[in-house]
């Protein structure tokens, strides 16, 4: 390292001691080997003066003043790391000494110097116990946020912005220097290197050589035979397969080795998460109890220690009365009225500029002829006179931008004088801008069709390209009226307009949005409007003629009820500072505060906050002509900090302590309590110090022990005059809460709303609440009004509010609150992570119980280790402070949340993104293991304590029958046709060529349909007999022999086959290597050569030139392969004579595979295995000469062989055969066929039907116009070793049901290595059945859908216990054993594993029949006996094969089938193509295929999570998003999950993203 040569004896003792804690982090993997050795070099920078020029130290995270700032000056956080505007991440343009400013309605109002010191505490705890917490992979092609990270070199981790190529160059040597020398270097590589270049989550230093020498070939391989057990029958031998052109990789490593491979990264970083998860984060659960879906969830049990409310039932508190003063107006028109005839001239409103300079001053005079012309022309101008278009009493929109007030104020009182309803909305900016579907809501239930607007903003609205304005998302459709001054009529001299006296009639309606984004409208009478105005004006004690100066929306809420009503009927000069002034100059209000000497300001904690941080610009500003400052959200439990902050800059200023007003209001309430402005030199009220363990448990405790979790919260004042207010609980029935509790606001008033327009069933619950006793008996007749906001009645009867009912989290019966955890997330230093002003909370429901999910913005300079750091600090703060695990921390890019019209974060959209998978993080973190603490106790394995005899008898006394099932006999051979003396294949051949020699028994087509080769039954022999000649000539084989067939599927292989068994020689069928991946390929061919020590190679011209080709030599040794004969050139002469077999016993071939859990195996065929096999499949599908089959099968191995080589052979039916690769070129190809040749029976693979059914699915139409008819077609049946893919075969039938293809047409087959064919499912007796949670011996298994299957003639079927080896009952689950002539002689074993062979192939139950030979399938299944009655009469026995037993999960002591959690996997999201799932040390790990933009990888990682843990109860560990192609599939189109998982443990998926869940 850089640091060598240092003399560590003259390092200070605390220096060495700190050194010791850093590789101690380094060793539990607390800290990355970058930040160890930034950390180290700058510990030892003092020490090393030659390198301090090059190695730039980042700024020490952990690093915290534990004594906040003086109360004199702002904090060094909020005043050097605050940021940026929302639309401008840089600093502000009105002044350059200025810091930086951040936007959003939430803001610094949540920093408090005690908040943060209480948070700093409770990290420094966590800081001793070690948190090693696995940081999450991320490729590096994806996210690339700074230019410095694109010049990265991919193959070292990334560095962060701050380290120049001087750095990289100085350690880069520095630690090549010390590996010249040092042994240890080469240690730590092998188990540090990684051959993935991905992000800084890599565990090595800059320094490290990561080329990688490539071991020979020929070692590799060796190594690879060493490690697999010959003898052993299960020949676990790893293979990749390559079909159909999917890129693999070849894996050199044993599958019986159990560790993990040395230089796996992955795997590090899975034991550091297993570290995490071991340390006890919640008390222990009890039993699991009951099957049922509704009982598996965990009920807590009630703690005997939570607090519970201790006080009297509160007394309904009551405000002042209200004063009646004798010139109060009737209504609010008639105030405007009057003031515009005897004060014309005095000013109502004035604007600001965007530079904050007043643009221009609205008189009282202008404001009444302009709004009563402006209703004038709505009543009489909009239509005809007998069909006017408004009539009084409709609904109109108010569309007017925040920066042009008085169209606002014109238009609004416009209305009032037409007697229609306004309704105030925001400018709708796009098409889909954030909650327009929601405005379009509230527009369709207030029943809006006309909106007014200025001139200005209709320019500015979108338009069509015809240009007229854009039907926006959800709105009804709306006429655009324009309201200038110079587009209104005058009205005539004898029009008045109709002022009532103020009724109950809705004088205008403001809109609210609900927890859930729903927006709704709050109807306001015209009494309830003139009262409220009267009880602001009595509660702020308004004079005539003041100066006020508003920042807020004048819209709705204080900024309307102040700036607009309240000051209108006391003829105010309003000063509104629209908030595009207030992003560019901050100060002006204060300004216009100072220049105008206003007595009333009505701001928000960020106004003050901006104001605070940008003071020094002014210093001669004085605020002593304010007499009450009204911060319109006090009510925030965060804003007493704003307000001290601000007193303590101001108070210099002239600002008086008791001019600072916080208020209470709500949308449905209107202003619920205000506090009124002191006198001089007046005590202050108190605040009140709260512990927020109590608050979650809903009980006001004072905070004395820890101070870590305590809230400070101040009085929002007393309740409105003329108001009555109760506390009652927030859900239930509305019970009065104890004076030692907190409960929800509700409010009996004059001056509130009157409903949520058109919304009567939600009226009710929210404007009628009659509040009950703790008997339930209602207070009276009183109907109060919820206000939606939490909170209590403290001393001398002031209210305290401490959380809203939208911002409320319920979390396992206990409450936060979105704004305490917004307080606490933000004050984790540093924040030069997010920004301040863009963090949503909210919670979502995942397995029966809320979970808090925050979201913030990242800023563009913040390296991953930085966000990582900060999301893990943030994760203790709040599980130290609010006892509360995170489900999710997202981090997304800056300037991507949904914002609200006033900067704001829109929060119900950005949930509604999250849950849709429209988020698009850059980073996340899930914490699914700490805070989901509702799953079951583990289920624990019952031991059997009945013996298996006693079972059965149970089962019998019970009336169960066994569960056993047989297809019907085979019966005695026919006498004509294939005598019993031809009763091998080779001979069959023969005598079909000698007795209809033309008979044409296999057309070979291309891609264009086009038959490009036939073979009659005589072509067929004489090209057998050739190749035997070529055998006999060139291959110098012994009887017995094995020879590998290695040809692509055609007539050729077919011919190969024959021959073989002409020459008396074994042959081994393997699929070619693909050219253009021959390194993925190759090995495997090699594999099946070496284990079945083939002494020859038949192949074609083509293929052997890549055998011995360059390009192989460097994956395998080429000069190892046996005799290689190209059967393209073959001997023109006949063999002397044609081999016979002495017994049927003998070995016909030998059929390899790979099975879905990755082990390569090779069966034994007999020649009577084959004979009776192929009459089977006779029988069953009825084949005979004159019938055509349609094969689109690969030909290796299984079933797929036997159709495509010899049944046509042995039924003499002739076989279409389309290799599944040309239906790569050509996709209709398949179906095209069975159309044209009117195929009645085919066969195919589940690959080839996932290849139509997404590539021809929306394509019917135009096959249809072709002539595609599949009508013709009786059964297609799909060649398998799994359980039945129910939803593949659906869609597929569903989708060409148009093309003629009949519903029941689509079948499965089913065959296993022992047996290579067990069902051939008749397509007319088919049916399914749902099944949840099957008990098996001892364990769960959950499955979804499934099929059932028909068995072929001469096979029978039992199930049986794999554990004690006894027979099952009907329906019950087990392992399906099997007895059949066809069954396969054994696994082949070079030196014969006799136990082995015996345990699979030649077993027998433990009672019941013990003398029967049982063949052991590995399948899990079940046989059930339906209502469909066989051709015998009897009632069908049908089989339902659930799954491979070696592919099973155990997890929580249940047994899970991947494709279960694979099937709700790729629900999740519309861009997961494929899914697999695997475990690896007790964790459950999800690979997902991305279909879309890598933007969308981290999408999944919590969608993924929810599905698995909603539909199977499973928390998964690790989810890993990879490209489309990734998850290795066999020729069958099955999963290599166990392939998979190695590739994953050796790193060498190049994932784009891995995200280990907490």
């Amino acid at each position: 390292m850089a640091d060598r040569g240092v003399d560590f004896s003259g390092i200070p003792k605390d220096l060495r001691d700190h050194l010791a804690e850093l590789e101690l982090e380094l060793s539990e993997g607390d800290i990355t080997q970058k930040g160890y050795e930034k950390k180290r070099a700058k510990l030892l920078a003092p020490f090393l003066p030659q390198i301090t020029s090059v190695d730039l130290p980042l700024p020490d995270v952990q690093q915290q003043s534990s004594s906040g700032p003086t109360s004199g000056e702002p904090s060094p956080a909020s005043s050097d790391r605050s940021p940026a505007s929302p639309e401008a991440s840089g600093p502000s343009s009105s002044s350059g000494g200025r810091r930086n400013r951040s936007g959003g309605a939430r803001d610094d109002r949540y920093r408090s110097d005690i908040h943060t010191e209480a948070v700093q505490a409770a990290l420094a705890k966590h800081k001793e116990e070690k948190m090693a917490l696995p940081m999450p992979t991320k490729r590096r092609s994806a996210f690339v946020q700074s230019p410095v990270d694109n010049c990265t070199p991919p193959d070292t981790s990334s560095a962060s912005e701050d380290e120049g190529s001087l750095r990289r160059q100085a350690t880069l040597s520095a630690a090549l220097a010390q590996s010249l020398q040092s042994p240890d270097y080469w240690i730590n590589r092998s188990v540090q290197s990684s051959s993935t270049s991905s992000s800084a989550s890599s565990t090595l230093s800059h320094g490290e050589n990561k080329t990688q020498t490539q071991p020979q070939p020929t070692s590799a391989l060796a190594d690879i035979l060493a490690s697999t057990r010959i003898g052993n029958a299960h020949t676990h031998t790893l293979l990749r397969v390559c079909v159909y052109g999917r890129v693999c990789n070849r894996l050199p490593l044993p599958l019986c080795s159990p560790g993990v491979p040395v230089n796996s990264r992955v795997s590090t970083k899975i034991q550091q998460l297993l570290n995490t998860l071991k340390r006890p984060k919640r008390q222990a659960l009890s039993e699991f109890f009951l099957d049922d879906s509704e009982e598996i969830v965990e009920v807590p049990q009630p703690d005997p220690n939570t607090p519970r409310p201790e006080g009297r039932q509160i007394i309904p508190v009551k405000g002042e009365p209200l004063g009646v003063v004798s010139n109060w107006p009737p209504a609010l028109q008639a105030a405007l009225a009057r003031w515009g005839a005897t004060q014309a001239k005095s000013p109502a409103l004035t604007a600001l500029d965007v530079t904050g300079k007043p643009l221009y001053t609205l008189t009282y005079g202008k404001l009444w002829s302009r709004s009563l012309k402006l209703a004038y022309t709505l009543l009489n101008k909009l239509g005809t006179k007998n069909e006017p278009v408004l009539r009084p009493g409709d609904r109109v929109a108010l569309v007017y931008p925040n920066s042009d007030p008085a169209m606002f104020w014109v238009a609004f009182y416009g209305c009032l004088l037409a007697e229609v309803i306004p309704v105030p909305i925001e400018v709708p900016l796009s098409r889909q801008d954030a909650g327009s579907l929601q405005i379009g809501f509230l527009l369709g239930s207030c029943g809006v069709g006309l909106a007014l607007t200025s001139e200005i903003c209709l320019k500015g609205l979108p338009k069509t390209p015809q240009g007229e304005i854009i039907q926006f998302k959800g709105w009804p459709r709306m006429k655009w009226v324009v309201t200038d001054t110079k587009y209104l009529t005058k009205p005539s001299k004898d029009w008045q307009p109709h002022i009532p006296t103020a009724n109950t009639d809705t004088a205008y309606i403001e809109y609210k949005a609900s927890k859930e984004g729903t927006v709704m409208g709050v109807a306001v009478s015209k009494i309830a409007l003139l009262t409220h105005c009267q009880a602001l004006t009595q509660a702020c004690n308004y004079c005539e003629g003041e100066t006020l100066v508003n920042v807020l929306d004048c819209k709705k809420d204080m900024g309307l009820w102040h700036g607009v009503l309240t000051s209108v009927m006391n003829r105010i000069h309003t000063i509104t500072v629209p908030y595009a002034v207030m992003k560019a100059c901050p100060m002006s209000w204060v300004q216009r505060v100072h220049i105008h000497k206003a007595r009333v300001a009505l701001v928000k904690c960020r106004d003050l906050h901006w104001a605070m941080m940008a003071h020094r610009d002014q210093r001669d500003t004085n605020l002593s002509s304010i007499r009450m400052l009204i911060v319109a959200d006090g009510a925030n439990p965060w804003s007493v900090s704003s307000c001290d902050a601000f007193l303590n800059v101001f108070q210099s200023h002239g600002l008086k302590p008791e001019v600072i007003c916080p208020c209470a209001s709500s949308p449905e309430a209107l202003t619920v309590a205000i506090r009124r402005p002191g006198a001089r030199g007046a005590a202050l009220p108190a605040r009140a110090i709260l512990s927020m363990g109590g608050l979650s448990h809903g009980v006001i405790r004072v905070n004395t022990e820890d101070k870590n979790s305590a809230l400070t919260v101040q009085d929002v004042g007393h309740v409105m005059p003329g108001a009555l207010m109760c506390i009652v609980k927030p859900d239930g029935p509305p019970q009065l809460c104890k004076t030692d509790e907190i409960g929800e606001i509700v409010l009996n008033s004059r001056a509130g709303g009157t409903m949520y327009y058109g919304l009567p069933g939600v009226t009710k619950n929210t404007f009628e609440v009659i509040p009950v006793n703790q008997a339930g008996a209602p207070l009276g007749e009183i109907l109060f009004t919820r206000t939606g906001l939490l909170g209590f009645v403290g001393p001398g009867s002031l209210v305290f509010v401490v959380g809203k009912n939208e911002g409320l989290l319920m979390v396992s019966g206990r409450r936060h609150n979105a704004d305490d955890l917004v307080a606490t997330a933000l004050a984790v230093e540093p924040v030069k992570t997010v920004y301040r002003g863009r963090i949503a909370v909210f919670s979502v429901t995942v397995f029966y119980d809320e979970r808090i999910v925050i979201v913030a913005e990242q800023r563009p300079d913040a390296s991953e280790e930085d966000s990582f750091q900060w999301m893990s600090r943030v994760l203790q703060a709040i599980d130290s402070i609010h006892q509360v695990g995170l489900y999710c921390l997202a981090l997304v890019p800056a300037n991507t949340l949904p914002k609200t019209p006033l900067g704001g974060i829109h929060i119900s959209e950005t949930k509604q993104n999250f849950l849709e998978g429209n988020l698009h993080p850059c980073n996340i973190l899930l914490c699914p293991h700490t805070c989901v603490t509702n799953l079951p106790k583990p289920r624990q394995k019952q031991p059997v304590g009945v013996g298996p005899a006693s079972i059965m008898v149970g089962n019998l006394v019970a009336g169960k029958r066994m569960a056993q099932a047989a297809g019907r006999e085979l019966g005695p051979l026919e006498e004509e046709g294939l005598v019993r003396k031809h009763q091998f294949l080779s001979e069959a051949l023969q005598w079909r060529a000698q007795t209809d020699p033309d008979h044409v028994l296999y057309v070979l087509l291309n891609a264009k349909g086009v038959a490009v080769c036939t073979a009659t039954c005589s072509q067929l022999h004489k090209r057998a007999e050739k190749i035997t000649s070529a055998l006999m000539e060139r291959g110098g084989l012994n009887t017995g022999d094995n020879v590998v067939l290695l040809y692509p599927p055609g007539i050729d292989l077919i011919a190969a086959f024959y021959g073989c068994l002409y020459a008396g020689v074994i042959p081994v069928t393997v699929r070619p290597p693909h050219p253009q991946n021959l390194a993925a390929t190759l090995p495997t061919v090699r594999m099946i050569i070496d284990v079945s020590k083939a002494a020859c190679i038949l192949t074609t011209q083509p293929l052997m030139r890549i055998l011995r080709s360059r390009e192989a030599a460097a994956s395998v040794n080429v000069k190892t392969w046996p005799t290689i004969i190209d059967t393209d050139d073959l001997p023109r002469r006949r063999p002397p004579q044609l081999y016979k077999p002495p017994t049927a016993e003998m070995l016909a071939y030998l059929d390899f595979s790979v099975s879905t859990t990755g082990m390569l195996t090779g069966v034994k065929m007999s020649h009577a295995a084959v004979s009776t096999l192929c009459r089977s499949i006779k029988l069953q599908c009825e084949l005979y000469s004159s019938r055509q089959i349609a094969i689109c099968l690969d030909p290796y191995c299984g079933l797929g062989f036997v159709q495509w080589c010899l049944s046509s052979v042995y039924s003499g039916h002739q076989s279409i055969l389309i290799p599944p690769m040309e239906l790569e070129l050509s996709l209709p190809l398949w179906l095209s066929t069975l159309s044209q040749y009117k195929i009645r029976d085919t066969f195919c693979s589940y690959s080839v039907m996932e290849l139509c059914t997404k590539g021809l699915g929306t394509q019917t139409d135009t096959l249809k116009a072709r002539g595609v008819n599949l009508s013709c077609v009786r059964s297609c049946v799909v060649i398998a070793e799994e359980r039945p893919r129910l939803a593949l075969t659906q869609s597929f039938s569903k989708l060409f049901k148009d093309l003629g293809l009949s519903p029941r047409a689509v079948s499965t087959a089913f065959g296993s290595r022992v047996n290579l064919a067990i069902c051939l499912q008749n397509p007319w007796i088919c049916s399914k059945t749902l099944l949840r949670l099957m008990k098996l011996w001892g364990c769960l298994l959950t499955l979804t859908q499934t099929s059932c299957l028909q068995i072929l003639p001469g096979v029978r079927v039992i199930i049986v216990n794999p554990e004690t080896r006894g027979p099952l009952g009907d329906s019950h689950l087990g392992e399906i054993w099997i007895q059949s002539p066809h069954s396969s002689s054994g696994y082949y074993t070079i030196y014969g594993e006799e136990s082995l062979q015996a345990d699979h192939f030649n077993t027998r139950l433990s009672f019941g029949e013990p003398h029967t030979l049982w063949a052991r399938t590995g399948y899990l299944g079940f046989v059930k006996r339906t209502e469909l009655l066989g051709s015998t009469g009897d009632r069908h026995d049908a089989l339902f094969v659930v799954g491979q037993l070696d592919e099973t999960l155990e997890l929580r002591g249940l047994r899970y089938h991947p494709i279960d959690i694979e099937t709700s996997v790729s629900r999740a999201h519309r861009s997961i193509a494929e899914s697999a799932v695997f475990t690896w040390t007790n964790l459950l790990v999800v690979v997902a295929e991305l279909a879309g933009s890598e933007q969308e990888a981290l999408d999944l990682v919590p969608l993924v999570t929810n599905v698995v843990l909603e539909e199977h109860h499973l928390i998964v560990g690790v989810v890993v998003v990879v490209d489309p192609g990734v998850i290795p599939i066999n020729s069958r189109g099955e999963k290599q999950r166990m392939h998979l998982r190695d590739s994953f443990l050796a790193d060498q998926l190049d994932p784009i993203y891995v995200a280990y869940n907490m």
